[in-house]
Protein backbone atom coordinates (compact mmCIF):
# COMPACT_ATOMS: atom_id res chain seq x y z
CA UNK A 1 0.00 0.00 0.00
CA UNK A 2 1.09 3.16 -1.09
CA UNK A 3 1.72 5.89 2.20
CA UNK A 4 -0.90 8.14 2.50
CA UNK A 5 -3.81 6.38 0.99
CA UNK A 6 -4.87 4.53 4.11
CA UNK A 7 -7.88 6.54 3.91
CA UNK A 8 -8.46 7.04 0.28
CA UNK A 9 -11.70 4.89 -0.11
CA UNK A 10 -14.81 4.33 -2.20
CA UNK A 11 -18.12 2.70 -3.55
CA UNK A 12 -21.26 2.42 -4.16
CA UNK A 13 -22.71 0.18 -4.30
CA UNK A 14 -18.96 0.70 -4.51
CA UNK A 15 -15.52 0.93 -3.48
CA UNK A 16 -12.14 0.51 -2.67
CA UNK A 17 -10.60 1.26 0.89
CA UNK A 18 -7.54 0.18 1.59
CA UNK A 19 -6.95 0.69 5.35
CA UNK A 20 -4.99 -0.92 8.28
CA UNK A 21 -6.83 -3.69 10.44
CA UNK A 22 -8.70 -2.60 13.14
CA UNK A 23 -6.79 -4.61 16.36
CA UNK A 24 -5.60 -1.23 17.53
CA UNK A 25 -6.97 -0.40 21.04
CA UNK A 26 -7.10 3.36 20.93
CA UNK A 27 -10.04 4.64 18.83
CA UNK A 28 -9.56 5.78 15.68
CA UNK A 29 -9.52 9.72 15.12
CA UNK A 30 -11.20 9.01 11.70
CA UNK A 31 -13.60 6.45 12.90
CA UNK A 32 -16.22 8.67 11.87
CA UNK A 33 -15.13 8.10 8.54
CA UNK A 34 -15.20 3.91 8.46
CA UNK A 35 -18.57 4.39 10.18
CA UNK A 36 -20.16 6.14 7.41
CA UNK A 37 -18.87 4.09 5.12
CA UNK A 38 -20.01 1.09 6.90
CA UNK A 39 -23.06 2.64 7.01
CA UNK A 40 -23.72 3.14 3.07
CA UNK A 41 -22.49 -0.42 2.78
CA UNK A 42 -25.62 -1.14 5.16
CA UNK A 43 -28.07 0.79 2.77
CA UNK A 44 -26.60 -0.55 -0.28
CA UNK A 45 -27.12 -4.16 1.21
CA UNK A 46 -31.10 -3.58 1.66
CA UNK A 47 -31.59 -1.57 -1.46
CA UNK A 48 -30.04 -4.48 -3.15
CA UNK A 49 -31.57 -7.22 -1.48
CA UNK A 50 -35.12 -5.92 -1.38
CA UNK A 51 -35.27 -4.80 -4.84
CA UNK A 52 -33.96 -7.99 -6.25
CA UNK A 53 -35.77 -10.33 -4.12
CA UNK A 54 -39.93 -8.77 -3.54
CA UNK A 55 -42.00 -9.85 -6.21
CA UNK A 56 -45.83 -9.76 -5.67
CA UNK A 57 -47.50 -6.95 -3.84
CA UNK A 58 -44.67 -6.57 -2.29
CA UNK A 59 -42.89 -4.60 -4.87
CA UNK A 60 -46.20 -1.82 -4.22
CA UNK A 61 -45.80 -1.80 -0.60
CA UNK A 62 -44.78 1.47 1.48
CA UNK A 63 -42.21 -0.81 3.06
CA UNK A 64 -40.70 -1.05 -0.79
CA UNK A 65 -40.98 2.87 -1.30
CA UNK A 66 -38.76 3.65 1.70
CA UNK A 67 -36.35 0.82 1.22
CA UNK A 68 -35.98 2.48 -2.45
CA UNK A 69 -35.65 5.91 -0.88
CA UNK A 70 -33.12 4.62 1.57
CA UNK A 71 -31.27 3.60 -1.61
CA UNK A 72 -30.90 7.52 -2.92
CA UNK A 73 -27.83 7.89 -0.06
CA UNK A 74 -25.31 4.87 -0.77
CA UNK A 75 -23.63 6.45 -3.66
CA UNK A 76 -23.53 10.01 -2.50
CA UNK A 77 -21.73 8.50 0.57
CA UNK A 78 -19.79 7.13 -1.39
CA UNK A 79 -18.66 9.53 -3.68
CA UNK A 80 -18.93 12.21 -0.95
CA UNK A 81 -16.20 10.26 1.76
CA UNK A 82 -14.19 9.86 -1.42
CA UNK A 83 -13.98 13.70 -1.75
CA UNK A 84 -13.23 13.75 2.43
CA UNK A 85 -10.65 11.14 1.89
CA UNK A 86 -9.32 12.83 -1.42
CA UNK A 87 -8.91 16.29 0.57
CA UNK A 88 -6.64 14.43 3.68
CA UNK A 89 -4.84 13.07 1.06
CA UNK A 90 -4.14 16.29 -1.05
CA UNK A 91 -3.24 18.44 2.14
CA UNK A 92 -0.99 16.12 3.73
CA UNK A 93 1.20 15.17 0.48
CA UNK A 94 1.00 19.38 0.00
CA UNK A 95 2.25 19.71 3.63
CA UNK A 96 5.23 17.41 2.95
CA UNK A 97 6.41 19.62 0.12
CA UNK A 98 5.18 17.88 -2.55
CA UNK A 99 5.76 19.81 -6.14
CA UNK A 100 2.08 20.16 -7.11
CA UNK A 101 2.47 18.77 -10.65
CA UNK A 102 3.34 15.25 -8.71
CA UNK A 103 0.58 15.83 -6.37
CA UNK A 104 -1.98 16.05 -9.44
CA UNK A 105 0.45 13.20 -10.80
CA UNK A 106 -0.14 10.96 -7.81
CA UNK A 107 -4.11 11.62 -7.26
CA UNK A 108 -4.65 11.17 -10.70
CA UNK A 109 -3.27 8.01 -11.36
CA UNK A 110 -4.89 6.59 -8.18
CA UNK A 111 -8.42 7.45 -9.75
CA UNK A 112 -7.12 6.45 -12.98
CA UNK A 113 -6.83 2.80 -11.37
CA UNK A 114 -9.81 2.94 -9.14
CA UNK A 115 -11.62 3.91 -13.00
CA UNK A 116 -10.26 0.69 -14.52
CA UNK A 117 -11.50 -1.68 -11.45
CA UNK A 118 -14.99 -0.25 -12.72
CA UNK A 119 -13.72 -2.36 -16.17
CA UNK A 120 -12.81 -4.94 -14.31
CA UNK A 121 -16.03 -5.41 -12.48
CA UNK A 122 -18.12 -4.77 -15.51
CA UNK A 123 -16.11 -7.55 -17.37
CA UNK A 124 -16.20 -10.16 -14.62
CA UNK A 125 -20.03 -9.69 -14.74
CA UNK A 126 -20.13 -10.07 -18.26
CA UNK A 127 -18.54 -13.48 -17.84
CA UNK A 128 -20.07 -14.38 -15.23
CA UNK A 129 -23.72 -13.55 -16.79
CA UNK A 130 -22.53 -14.84 -20.54
CA UNK A 131 -24.71 -15.57 -22.59
CA UNK A 132 -28.04 -13.56 -21.41
CA UNK A 133 -25.87 -10.31 -20.58
CA UNK A 134 -25.63 -7.95 -23.98
CA UNK A 135 -22.15 -7.02 -25.04
CA UNK A 136 -22.93 -3.19 -24.02
CA UNK A 137 -23.17 -4.31 -20.14
CA UNK A 138 -19.09 -4.00 -20.76
CA UNK A 139 -19.27 -0.26 -20.92
CA UNK A 140 -22.04 0.65 -18.67
CA UNK A 141 -21.57 3.61 -16.35
CA UNK A 142 -21.17 2.07 -12.97
CA UNK A 143 -20.26 4.01 -9.64
CA UNK A 144 -16.50 2.63 -9.39
CA UNK A 145 -16.14 4.27 -12.93
CA UNK A 146 -17.89 7.60 -11.81
CA UNK A 147 -15.75 7.83 -8.47
CA UNK A 148 -12.35 6.89 -10.61
CA UNK A 149 -13.18 9.99 -12.99
CA UNK A 150 -14.42 12.17 -9.79
CA UNK A 151 -10.89 11.67 -8.46
CA UNK A 152 -9.12 12.49 -11.65
CA UNK A 153 -11.22 15.29 -12.25
CA UNK A 154 -10.53 16.43 -8.58
CA UNK A 155 -6.58 16.50 -9.21
CA UNK A 156 -7.44 18.15 -12.14
CA UNK A 157 -8.79 21.09 -10.00
CA UNK A 158 -6.28 20.86 -7.45
CA UNK A 159 -3.32 21.25 -9.77
CA UNK A 160 -4.90 24.13 -11.31
CA UNK A 161 -5.50 25.83 -7.78
CA UNK A 162 -2.01 25.18 -6.76
CA UNK A 163 -0.58 25.89 -9.87
CA UNK A 164 -1.67 29.16 -9.69
CA UNK A 165 -1.04 29.81 -6.14
CA UNK A 166 -4.25 29.64 -4.72
CA UNK A 167 -3.25 27.29 -2.11
CA UNK A 168 -5.45 28.12 1.09
CA UNK A 169 -7.68 25.36 2.54
CA UNK A 170 -10.49 28.06 2.41
CA UNK A 171 -9.57 28.86 -1.49
CA UNK A 172 -9.64 24.97 -2.27
CA UNK A 173 -13.01 24.41 -0.35
CA UNK A 174 -14.86 27.34 -1.95
CA UNK A 175 -13.66 26.55 -5.11
CA UNK A 176 -14.48 22.65 -4.48
CA UNK A 177 -18.06 23.60 -3.19
CA UNK A 178 -18.41 25.70 -6.18
CA UNK A 179 -17.47 23.30 -9.07
CA UNK A 180 -19.75 20.74 -7.48
CA UNK A 181 -22.82 23.02 -7.18
CA UNK A 182 -22.32 23.71 -10.99
CA UNK A 183 -21.79 20.22 -12.04
CA UNK A 184 -25.62 19.74 -9.92
CA UNK A 185 -26.80 23.53 -11.55
CA UNK A 186 -26.20 21.87 -15.26
CA UNK A 187 -27.03 18.58 -14.91
CA UNK A 188 -31.19 19.13 -16.03
CA UNK A 189 -29.47 20.95 -19.15
CA UNK A 190 -27.12 18.41 -20.55
CA UNK A 191 -29.98 15.50 -19.66
CA UNK A 192 -32.67 17.68 -21.77
CA UNK A 193 -31.71 20.60 -24.32
CA UNK A 194 -28.05 20.45 -24.07
CA UNK A 195 -27.18 16.64 -24.43
CA UNK A 196 -24.10 16.17 -26.29
CA UNK A 197 -26.29 13.96 -28.86
CA UNK A 198 -23.21 14.34 -31.11
CA UNK A 199 -21.33 12.31 -29.16
CA UNK A 200 -20.80 7.67 -29.37
CA UNK A 201 -23.07 7.10 -26.91
CA UNK A 202 -20.29 5.28 -24.72
CA UNK A 203 -19.05 8.79 -24.07
CA UNK A 204 -21.90 10.41 -23.90
CA UNK A 205 -23.33 8.16 -21.52
CA UNK A 206 -20.20 9.34 -19.07
CA UNK A 207 -22.20 12.52 -19.10
CA UNK A 208 -25.94 11.69 -18.79
CA UNK A 209 -25.86 8.27 -18.39
CA UNK A 210 -27.92 7.37 -22.14
CA UNK A 211 -25.88 4.25 -22.16
CA UNK A 212 -27.11 2.66 -25.60
CA UNK A 213 -31.33 3.37 -24.70
CA UNK A 214 -31.31 6.48 -26.52
CA UNK A 215 -32.21 8.52 -23.46
CA UNK A 216 -30.71 9.05 -20.22
CA UNK A 217 -31.00 6.29 -17.34
CA UNK A 218 -31.36 6.85 -14.10
CA UNK A 219 -29.87 4.00 -12.68
CA UNK A 220 -26.73 4.44 -14.02
CA UNK A 221 -23.63 7.22 -12.68
CA UNK A 222 -22.91 9.41 -14.84
CA UNK A 223 -20.86 12.52 -13.88
CA UNK A 224 -23.59 14.71 -13.88
CA UNK A 225 -24.77 14.88 -11.47
CA UNK A 226 -22.75 12.20 -9.34
CA UNK A 227 -19.30 13.54 -9.35
CA UNK A 228 -20.96 17.15 -7.94
CA UNK A 229 -21.23 14.66 -4.33
CA UNK A 230 -17.30 14.21 -4.72
CA UNK A 231 -16.80 17.77 -5.02
CA UNK A 232 -19.16 18.65 -2.47
CA UNK A 233 -17.14 16.10 0.13
CA UNK A 234 -13.90 17.99 -1.10
CA UNK A 235 -14.54 20.79 -0.15
CA UNK A 236 -16.04 19.79 3.33
CA UNK A 237 -12.96 17.76 3.78
CA UNK A 238 -10.96 21.20 3.49
CA UNK A 239 -13.26 22.85 5.60
CA UNK A 240 -12.49 20.45 8.40
CA UNK A 241 -8.70 20.51 7.71
CA UNK A 242 -8.71 24.60 8.49
CA UNK A 243 -7.26 25.90 11.16
CA UNK A 244 -10.46 27.59 12.45
CA UNK A 245 -12.30 23.60 12.41
CA UNK A 246 -9.67 22.14 13.82
CA UNK A 247 -9.33 24.48 17.26
CA UNK A 248 -13.38 23.92 17.34
CA UNK A 249 -13.13 20.40 17.19
CA UNK A 250 -16.34 19.12 17.45
CA UNK A 251 -18.02 22.37 17.39
CA UNK A 252 -16.83 22.14 13.74
CA UNK A 253 -19.36 18.76 12.70
CA UNK A 254 -22.07 19.94 14.82
CA UNK A 255 -21.49 23.37 12.56
CA UNK A 256 -21.27 21.40 9.22
CA UNK A 257 -24.00 19.30 10.60
CA UNK A 258 -26.87 22.64 11.22
CA UNK A 259 -26.07 23.90 7.55
CA UNK A 260 -27.04 20.67 6.56
CA UNK A 261 -30.29 20.75 8.17
CA UNK A 262 -30.53 24.35 6.46
CA UNK A 263 -30.04 23.02 3.34
CA UNK A 264 -32.21 20.15 3.49
CA UNK A 265 -34.99 23.44 4.41
CA UNK A 266 -33.57 25.05 1.55
CA UNK A 267 -34.10 22.23 -1.07
CA UNK A 268 -38.31 21.35 0.05
CA UNK A 269 -38.59 25.54 0.01
CA UNK A 270 -37.10 25.99 -3.76
CA UNK A 271 -38.56 22.68 -4.81
CA UNK A 272 -41.90 23.98 -3.46
CA UNK A 273 -41.77 27.57 -5.37
CA UNK A 274 -44.20 27.41 -8.30
CA UNK A 275 -42.06 28.37 -11.36
CA UNK A 276 -38.15 26.55 -11.45
CA UNK A 277 -35.51 27.03 -13.74
CA UNK A 278 -35.71 23.94 -16.20
CA UNK A 279 -38.05 23.74 -18.77
CA UNK A 280 -38.35 19.98 -17.68
CA UNK A 281 -38.04 19.52 -13.98
CA UNK A 282 -36.94 15.85 -12.97
CA UNK A 283 -36.54 16.12 -8.56
CA UNK A 284 -35.50 12.60 -8.31
CA UNK A 285 -33.01 12.69 -10.52
CA UNK A 286 -31.63 15.54 -11.65
CA UNK A 287 -32.95 18.14 -9.84
CA UNK A 288 -30.51 20.92 -7.80
CA UNK A 289 -32.78 21.04 -4.83
CA UNK A 290 -32.81 17.54 -4.81
CA UNK A 291 -29.40 17.83 -4.57
CA UNK A 292 -29.05 20.33 -1.49
CA UNK A 293 -31.56 18.10 0.26
CA UNK A 294 -29.07 15.18 -0.11
CA UNK A 295 -26.05 17.09 0.84
CA UNK A 296 -27.74 18.51 3.44
CA UNK A 297 -28.84 14.58 4.52
CA UNK A 298 -24.53 14.05 3.99
CA UNK A 299 -23.52 16.87 6.49
CA UNK A 300 -26.28 16.15 9.12
CA UNK A 301 -25.20 11.93 8.73
CA UNK A 302 -21.28 13.63 9.29
CA UNK A 303 -21.96 15.56 12.61
CA UNK A 304 -24.14 12.59 13.60
CA UNK A 305 -21.12 10.17 12.82
CA UNK A 306 -18.45 12.03 14.55
CA UNK A 307 -20.43 12.63 17.86
CA UNK A 308 -21.52 9.06 18.00
CA UNK A 309 -18.07 7.80 17.06
CA UNK A 310 -16.49 10.50 20.11
CA UNK A 311 -18.97 10.38 22.20
CA UNK A 312 -20.86 7.29 21.77
CA UNK A 313 -20.93 3.71 21.37
CA UNK A 314 -19.42 4.11 17.72
CA UNK A 315 -15.69 2.83 18.78
CA UNK A 316 -16.60 0.26 21.79
CA UNK A 317 -15.38 -3.05 21.13
CA UNK A 318 -16.37 -4.39 17.86
CA UNK A 319 -17.96 -2.42 15.31
CA UNK A 320 -19.59 -3.83 12.34
CA UNK A 321 -19.96 -0.75 10.66
CA UNK A 322 -16.47 -0.25 10.85
CA UNK A 323 -15.69 -3.56 9.74
CA UNK A 324 -17.54 -3.17 6.83
CA UNK A 325 -15.68 0.36 5.95
CA UNK A 326 -12.67 -1.07 5.86
CA UNK A 327 -13.35 -3.48 2.81
CA UNK A 328 -16.03 -1.89 1.14
CA UNK A 329 -15.17 -2.55 -2.18
CA UNK A 330 -14.51 -6.10 -1.09
CA UNK A 331 -18.26 -6.40 0.30
CA UNK A 332 -19.82 -4.25 -2.79
CA UNK A 333 -17.76 -6.74 -4.91
CA UNK A 334 -18.85 -9.82 -3.12
CA UNK A 335 -22.57 -9.39 -2.27
CA UNK A 336 -23.72 -8.21 -5.79
CA UNK A 337 -23.28 -11.59 -7.17
CA UNK A 338 -25.57 -13.42 -4.38
CA UNK A 339 -28.04 -11.02 -4.81
CA UNK A 340 -28.30 -10.32 -8.25
CA UNK A 341 -26.39 -12.86 -9.74
CA UNK A 342 -26.75 -16.52 -10.74
CA UNK A 343 -25.71 -17.53 -7.17
CA UNK A 344 -28.50 -15.24 -5.51
CA UNK A 345 -29.66 -16.88 -2.34
CA UNK A 346 -32.97 -16.10 -3.03
CA UNK A 347 -35.38 -16.42 -5.82
CA UNK A 348 -35.46 -13.34 -7.87
CA UNK A 349 -38.56 -11.16 -7.61
CA UNK A 350 -40.17 -13.66 -6.14
CA UNK A 351 -40.53 -13.65 -2.21
CA UNK A 352 -42.25 -11.53 0.77
CA UNK A 353 -40.71 -9.46 2.87
CA UNK A 354 -39.84 -11.35 6.43
CA UNK A 355 -38.43 -13.76 3.44
CA UNK A 356 -36.53 -11.06 1.76
CA UNK A 357 -35.35 -9.48 5.36
CA UNK A 358 -33.92 -12.81 6.57
CA UNK A 359 -31.72 -12.99 3.29
CA UNK A 360 -30.39 -9.51 4.02
CA UNK A 361 -29.36 -10.51 7.38
CA UNK A 362 -27.49 -13.86 6.21
CA UNK A 363 -26.13 -10.82 3.35
CA UNK A 364 -24.74 -8.49 6.27
CA UNK A 365 -23.29 -11.97 8.46
CA UNK A 366 -21.82 -12.84 5.39
CA UNK A 367 -20.23 -9.72 4.57
CA UNK A 368 -19.15 -9.04 8.29
CA UNK A 369 -17.36 -12.42 8.05
CA UNK A 370 -15.82 -12.00 5.09
CA UNK A 371 -14.28 -8.68 6.01
CA UNK A 372 -13.01 -9.86 9.19
CA UNK A 373 -11.06 -12.23 7.11
CA UNK A 374 -9.87 -9.95 4.89
CA UNK A 375 -8.27 -7.77 7.50
CA UNK A 376 -6.92 -10.87 9.16
CA UNK A 377 -5.97 -12.37 6.42
CA UNK A 378 -3.97 -9.10 5.13
CA UNK A 379 -0.65 -9.85 4.41
CA UNK A 380 -0.28 -13.29 5.42
CA UNK A 381 0.48 -14.61 1.91
CA UNK A 382 3.58 -12.18 1.88
CA UNK A 383 4.62 -13.67 5.38
CA UNK A 384 4.99 -17.11 4.20
CA UNK A 385 6.75 -16.22 1.00
CA UNK A 386 9.17 -14.13 2.83
CA UNK A 387 9.27 -17.49 5.08
CA UNK A 388 9.71 -19.75 2.30
CA UNK A 389 12.46 -17.78 0.57
CA UNK A 390 14.47 -16.95 3.80
CA UNK A 391 18.18 -18.03 3.47
CA UNK A 392 19.13 -20.74 5.39
CA UNK A 393 21.69 -20.08 8.33
CA UNK A 394 24.54 -22.23 8.58
CA UNK A 395 24.77 -24.62 11.29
Amino acid sequence: MRPGWAHFCILPPGLLYLAPMMTRSAPSRLGYIDWMRGLACVLMFQTHCYDSWLGGDARKSAFFMWSQLGGTLPAPLFLFLAGISFALVTDKLRLKGMPSAQIAHTTIRRGAEIFGLGFLFRLQEYVIAWGWAPWSDLLRVDILNTIGLSMMLMGAVCWVMFSSGLQTRFALGMTAAGVGMSISLLSPLLWTSWRPRWLPWPLESYIDGVHNLGEPQSWLFPVFPWAAFAFVGLGVGFFLLSDEARKRGAAAFVLAGAAGIGLIYLGRWLDARPFQLYATYDFWHTSPNFFLIRVGLLLAILAGAYLWCRWGAGQWGFSPLIQLGHTSLLVYWVHIEFVYGRLSILPKRAVDVRTASFGLLTIFLSMVLLSVLRTRLKGRGAEALAWFYRPVKAS
